[in-house]
Formats: structure tokens, C-alpha cells, sequence
């Protein structure tokens, strides 16, 4: 039975025949997601509405709405008349239609009932935030927009339309979103359930300790690697800090990290593990279901921007080791080869055929029944041997880490559909264009700003989805429009492109007759109106820059979006670590905050160099430039090298961080590396210090 006076982590907890009868629906929630991803044997719709009805009823049972008995009896009815209502809504469309899109008594009280019960599965899953987005959108699009001025008026729809549009619509409660979460997001959760039941995350550990344990400040770089294999099983950076944190942040302290910078290295490290392949979240599904771009493209131009951030994690975590003296740790015995011997398989083989089913272009769903497949197979191969109870274990479980994520994707399916309905995307875009000038920098910095508010109480994924859908059509815009100006300061205009300015800016055409410096290329196209400058972009822009473009802007609202898991005064993994680290909460976000600046230096590599282009000769010239430019950036920061550096060489390795990362200025970049190379042998001259001298203060 439940035991009401438990309310450990915000969770209802049950035991006994309730927990059976829990366990089994779970997974029976799992085994129907996966065979109706091999026989689709309901339709789009009613696959979401299903999706959206089992965890909605799971919600309202392990959130509850208070203490007691008789909540608990509030909870179920809830959960069952919700879940009713969409199973309903799923079969009711056609006889809607029928009507002439007219609702009937039950229809109302069912649509009524589910964007209800959406609003108060959400508040009680993340907090206040995303119930008022929803109040506000869909009163908007009713009642208020048509006393707002300027581009947000809104003349409004009648209540029937929006309830309509809220759950049948393509952006809606069950439209593509929720595909994406009843498809890929649910099959790959269960693979990381399967994983972790397997015993793969305790290989991950051993696999880090064996590579980085004696290294200069091995601890700290074990958290790095552990977190960044671990993002490959789950996606979340609050789970990731939960499950590698209880190990890592231990080990970091007895090596003599302070524990909030040990916090703060396993929640930096954490959060990289959104931005690691191949399951990088939620966001690269929803981003493939955004951009139209092959979920398996995306991973794989991921690749390397996620190495650079875990890469520049672990640069600060050499560097503090350094400042401080500490010693390597201590030789416990782990090699290579025990590790995957004692339980590589499980996680080496599951992950290898994931990844080759997907680069050979089957879709992430057969990839993902697959690699569970495998998982249970492999797992034979180890000491942790699948057998049925730890099938069923791992499907209940896979269930139960879905809950928040399957009801958050639904609902927010609600403010996407105003957005599109109300054309406040593409109003916001062309604001976001204006404030910025057409600065390509000006307007990630507003993008961060907004992530920054939005990360405050949303979750991820969700922050992701409304930045992206308000903001990503302008930053693509501006970053495709590069090869216009390119093409404008070089005199190369195409006379097609040409009699567009003639059409739509006759007195810019004097200016073309000759090629221009950058500066005035860019100044002309900032300033052309949008109905000019969009067909510009069409007619001049190939196809592939145009994907290279907007796959850039997702990314960078993607990896912007992460903030919230490292930033204060909302910072939920930096919080989860600090518990374990029992360190204060605050500093512990700080020192987060500070070793997560891959966060906002990669996006702009984004934005500015062919990172992401798909020409890996290109990406990986990039690559190598940001991995110099990026150390001396973190050496500056935190004031050394192999030795403590004074200021004139901490702003010297500053600047030789920038003119590595320089886009476009490759002798800058050469530069950098030179300078950055003198100035490390410069910092060796005296040798490395030895263990055991004294510490120097840290302030991280």
C-alpha cells in the first residue's frame, strides 16, 4: 500500500499489490510503445493519445496533490478521467469532423478535461511556470489578444476552435511533439533503462577510472568521462549527477577538491551529457522533428562540438588540480582490459549496433528496439546477466523515467499551437532581428538572456522547444545571410539576385556596380526590408548552407537552453550535486556555472564557423583550433597553466584564446597556437611543481 506520510523527493511510493498492479501497467505502457513502433496498428493520433493517457494517469498517482488517503483516492480519479478524456478525444475526431468541426456535450467535457488536467499534471511535474504559460497562451488566442496593439493583436477564436486546435492541430497535445515523445524519446529512455539495469553504468565508472584515475587531477577528469558516456544512456543531466555524482563527487573530495568545485565539476560534466550523442535528450528528436533534418545527421556533426565541451570541463579540472598542487590518485588496480571485461559488452556492443543501424539509415526507432534487443543479449556476456524479472524491471523503469518528460512534451504542445495559430513566432523572430541589428552576436546574447528566464522554470527540453520555435527562424536567417554578404562585398551577385534589388530596392542598385568592403555588404542587407531580403536569401543561399544554417541556429538554442541546469539562482543539477557534495547550493551553481563556459563560447563557433557544415576536413580544422583556444581561455580564467601565472601572462593566454577561436582569420588562429605554445614552455621553465609543496588558494 501507499504510504501517505512519504513524501520522499516529491514522490508517492507503493509497495505491496498497489505497486504490482503499478509495476505491471508500466509495463505494459513499454511493451505496447515498442510494438506499435514495429506494427502501427493505431494511428498517429490515437498513439499519442494513448502515450499521453497512461503517463498522465501515472502522474497524478507518484505526484500527488497532497498527504493522506484521501488524496491518494483524488489521484486515481484524476489520472483515470484524464486518461478517459484523451483515449475519447483519439476516436471522437472523425465524428467532429462530420458535424462540420462542432463539438458535442462530450466532446467539450473531454477536451475540457484534458487541457486541464494537462495544466495540472504540469504544475505539480515542474513547478508554476509552464501551467501559466498555458493559461496565458490559450486565453490570448481567446479573449485578451484583441486588446493588445502593435504586431501582437489578436483578433481571437472562439473557445470551440482553440479547444479543437489544442488537441487535434499538428502543433497541439497530440500532434508532432508528442510523435517524437511516443516514438523516439519513450524507446530511447527504455534503452537507457536497459543500459543501467545491465550494469553499463557501472562500467562506465570503472572505464573512467582506468583512463584518467592517475592522471593530474584524475577524479575530476573520471566525472568528465563518466558523465559524458553516461549522457549516452540517459539524456538527463539531473539523472546523470544522481547516478555518476554518488561516485565521482566522493572520489573528487578525497583527492582534495574542494566540495563545491567537486559539485560543480560533475554538474558542468553532467549537463554535457544532453549534448552527447547518440541520444543527446529529447532535443535532438524534437530538433529533427523542427528542422526536417535526419535525426542521424544531426548526431553526427553533435560529435565534436560535444567532445569541445567536455573537453574544456576537463581543462578546468587539470588547471585546478594544478593551482592547487593535489596529487594524482592513488593506483586502485582498474586497468582497460578488467573493465570491459568485466562488463564492456553490455554497454560497447548495444551502443556500437545503435550506431551503425543509424548511420546505415534505419530510423532511430528500429535503432532503438534494436539496441534493447542487444542490450539483453550482450548482457550475457558479464557478470549481469538479463534474465525476465530484470527485462521487466527495466521496462518499469524505463516507465516510470518517461513520466515527466512524456506529460511535459504533451502539454506543451498547448503554447507551440498558439504560437503557430497566433503567428507569434514569426513576429517574435522579426523582433529578435530588429533588437539585434542583424548581429549575428548580439542576438545569441539575447537568446542567452532569454534561455537564462525561461531556464528558471522550465525544464530543458521544454525552454528549447519555445526558444526554438520563437527565435531559431531569425538566427538562421542571419546566419545564411552571410553568404549573401559574401557574395555582395565580392561583386558576384547573380543578375537574378540583382533584379530583386531592382524590384524591391531600386535605390540600392547603384551600390552593386562595384564590390564593396564587408562592413558596407553588411550594412546594405541589414538594412533591406524583410520582403526583399527573404527572397535574396532563397535565390543566392545553396540548399546546403541554407541546412548548415538552420541546423547552426537550433543548436545554438539547444545548447543555450542547457544553462538551467548549471546557472543560478535555478540550477538543478548543480543543486543535485551539491546535496551529494554537501556543499552550499549556491556556490556550488557558481562553480558550475563557471566550469560550464562551453556552453556559450561553442555556440558562437556555431554561428560563425562551418562547425557544424557536414565537411568534416572543415569541422575538424575548427576543432583543433577551438581545443587550443579553449585551454588558454581556461588557463586565463583561472590563473594557470602547469604553474600559477601572473596577470600580464593571464591576459596574454586571453587573447591568445580569442585569436585561436577567431572565425574566418586563419593566421589569428596560427598565431594563437604560437603564442599559447611560448607561452606554456615559458611556464615550464621551472619545471612542474612537485606533490606535496603548498597549495595555492582557490576561489572557484
Amino acid at each position: 500500500m501507499p504510504d501517505p506520510s512519504d513524501d520522499s523527493g516529491g514522490l508517492r511510493r507503493f509497495s505491496g499489490l498497489p505497486g504490482t498492479l503499478i509495476a505491471v501497467a508500466s509495463f505494459l505502457i513499454a511493451v505496447g510503445h515498442i510494438y506499435v513502433a514495429f506494427d502501427p496498428v493505431l494511428s498517429e493520433l490515437q498513439r499519442n493519445a494513448f502515450h499521453f493517457a497512461g503517463f498522465a494517469a501515472l502522474a497524478a498517482l507518484f505526484y500527488p496533490i497532497a498527504r493522506g488517503r484521501l488524496a491518494l483516492g483524488v489521484d486515481l480519479v484524476l489520472g483515470l478521467v484524464v486518461a478517459a478524456a484523451a483515449v475519447y478525444l483519439s476516436y471522437a475526431e472523425d465524428g467532429i469532423y462530420d458535424r462540420g468541426v462542432k463539438f458535442n456535450t462530450a466532446d467539450w467535457i473531454a477536451a475540457i478535461i484534458v487541457v486541464l488536467g494537462a495544466i495540472e499534471l504540469t504544475r505539480r511535474l515542474t513547478g508554476w511556470i509552464i501551467p501559466a504559460l498555458i493559461v496565458i497562451a490559450l486565453s490570448y488566442v481567446v479573449w485578451w489578444g484583441k486588446f493588445v496593439g502593435g504586431v501582437f493583436n489578436f483578433p481571437g477564436l472562439k473557445l470551440e476552435s482553440v479547444l479543437f486546435r489544442s488537441v487535434y492541430g499538428d502543433d497541439a497535445m497530440f500532434g508532432s511533439i508528442a510523435s517524437i515523445s511516443s516514438t523516439y524519446v519513450f524507446l530511447f529512455i527504455i534503452f537507457g533503462a536497459f543500459l543501467l539495469r545491465s550494469g553499463a553504468g557501472e562500467f562506465v565508472i570503472n572505464l573512467a577510472r582506468a583512463v584518467a584515475g592517475r592522471m593530474v587531477g584524475g577524479p575530476g577528469i573520471v566525472a568528465v568521462i563518466a558523465s559524458g558516456l553516461t549522457g549516452t544512456i540517459s539524456g538527463s543531466a539531473v539523472a546523470n549527477t544522481a547516478s555518476t555524482g554518488v561516485i565521482t563527487i566522493p572520489l573528487m573530495k578525497r583527492a582534495g577538491f574542494q566540495p563545491k568545485f567537486a559539485g560543480g565539476v560533475e554538474a558542468a560534466a553532467s549537463t554535457g551529457g544532453q549534448l552527447m550523442p547518440p541520444i543527446m535528450g529529447a532535443g535532438a528528436f524534437v530538433m529533427a522533428s523542427f528542422t526536417a533534418i535526419p535525426y542521424e545527421t544531426i548526431v553526427a556533426v553533435a560529435a565534436l562540438p560535444a567532445l569541445l565541451y567536455f573537453l574544456s570541463v576537463a581543462f578546468f579540472v587539470r588547471i585546478e588540480a594544478r593551482r592547487q598542487n593535489l596529487p594524482p590518485m592513488a593506483d586502485e588496480g582498474q586497468t582497460l582490459r578488467r573493465a570491459f571485461l568485466e562488463g564492456g559488452a553490455s554497454f560497447v556492443l548495444p551502443i556500437g549496433l545503435l550506431i551503425g543501424m543509424l548511420v546505415s539509415g534505419f530510423t532511430p526507432t528500429y535503432a532503438a528496439v534494436f539496441g534493447i534487443i542487444a542490450v539483453v543479449a550482450s548482457s550475457w556476456l558479464t557478470r549481469t546477466r538479463m534474465g525476465p524479472r530484470a527485462v521487466f524491471e527495466a521496462l518499469v523503469m524505463g516507465t516510470k523515467g518517461m513520466i515527466l518528460t512524456a506529460v511535459l512534451l504533451c502539454s506543451v504542445g498547448l503554447v507551440v499551437n498558439v504560437i503557430a495559430t497566433a503567428g507569434v513566432g514569426n513576429t517574435f523572430s522579426l523582433m529578435i532581428a530588429a533588437w539585434s541589428g542583424g548581429n549575428i552576436l548580439v542576438a545569441i546574447v539575447l537568446i542567452a538572456l532569454a534561455s537564462l528566464v525561461l531556464g528558471m522554470g522550465l525544464p530543458v527540453t521544454a525552454a528549447y522547444i519555445v526558444l526554438a520555435t520563437l527565435s531559431a527562424p531569425a538566427l538562421a536567417g542571419m546566419i545564411a545571410d552571410q553568404v549573401v554578404i559574401a557574395q555582395i562585398a565580392a561583386g558576384t551577385l547573380p543578375p537574378t539576385a540583382q533584379a530583386i534589388f531592382m524590384l524591391g530596392a531600386p535605390d540600392q542598385m547603384a551600390l552593386l556596380a562595384a564590390p564593396m568592403s564587408e562592413a558596407d555588404a553588411t550594412a546594405l542587407v541589414r538594412g533591406l526590408p524583410l520582403e526583399v531580403a527573404a527572397p535574396l536569401r532563397d535565390l543566392v543561399v545553396p540548399p546546403e548552407a541554407a541546412v548548415a544554417a538552420l541546423l547552426s541556429a537550433h543548436m545554438i538554442v539547444f545548447w543555450l537552453s542547457q544553462d538551467s541546469n548549471v546557472t543560478p539562482p535555478v540550477a538543478l543539477a548543480a543543486f543535485t550535486a551539491a546535496a551529494i557534495a554537501k556543499a552550499p547550493a549556491m556556490a556550488t551553481g557558481v562553480a558550475s556555472w563557471k566550469l560550464a563556459k562551453g556552453l556559450y563560447i561553442v555556440p558562437v563557433l556555431f554561428a560563425y564557423t562551418p562547425l557544424l557544415s557536414g565537411d568534416w576536413g572543415a569541422m575538424v580544422q575548427v576543432f583543433a583550433f577551438a581545443v587550443v583556444g579553449i585551454y588558454a581561455l581556461a588557463a586565463g580564467i583561472q590563473g594557470c597553466m602547469e604553474r600559477p601565472l601572473g596577470l600580464f601572462p593571464r591576459v596574454l593566454s586571453g587573447l591568445a584564446g580569442l585569436a585561436c577561436l577567431w572565425p574566418g582569420l586563419i593566421w589569428a588562429n596560427v598565431a594563437g597556437v604560437v603564442c599559447l605554445a611560448l607561452l606554456l614552455a615559458w611556464n615550464l621553465r621551472d619545471g612542474v611543481p612537485v606533490a606535496g609543496a603548498p597549495r595555492a588558494e582557490t576561489d572557484a
